[in-house]
């Protein structure tokens, strides 16, 4: 794949891949959605975000991004607790 337009080709086929993936997302935001953002925002201690293999991934991200956002948040892996 070291032809240019092959290089292209294939990010524009990630790009719509990505694309598809955001407006799916689009659809699933609802009234949890909601609940879940009012439970955080109320919150008067930390929030604990836990997960194990791929969400533990994705869980320490998002306490990361919590935290640098002026939420306390942190991480736990279920293993640890």
């Amino acid at each position: 794949m070291s032809q240019p337009n092959e290089l292209i080709k294939s990010a524009q086929r990630t790009i719509r891949l990505e694309l598809e993936a955001v407006t799916d997302l689009l659809q699933r935001i609802d009234g949890d959605f909601v609940r879940a953002c009012e439970l955080i925002l109320a919150s008067k201690g930390r929030v604990v975000v836990v997960g194990m293999g791929k969400s533990g991934h994705v869980g320490n991200k998002i306490a990361a991004t919590l935290a640098s956002t002026g939420t306390t948040a942190f991480f736990v892996h279920p293993a640890e607790a």
